[in-house]
């Protein structure tokens, strides 16, 4: 299953950029984001988005 991971804006939380990864590559990107205090929205891809 693959995953889209939008970083959110500090400010307001609006989308500023997307990624999709696969399942596996979730938890460290999520790891990587807590060290920072990044805020991101993760959902399941479309199977269209790359």
């Amino acid at each position: 299953m693959r995953f889209e991971i939008m970083r959110l804006d500090e400010i307001d939380g609006t989308p500023v950029d997307s990624t999709v990864v696969d399942a596996a590559s979730v938890n460290r990107i999520v790891q990587q984001a807590a060290a920072i205090g990044q805020r991101l929205w993760i959902r399941p891809a479309d199977a269209s988005a790359s």
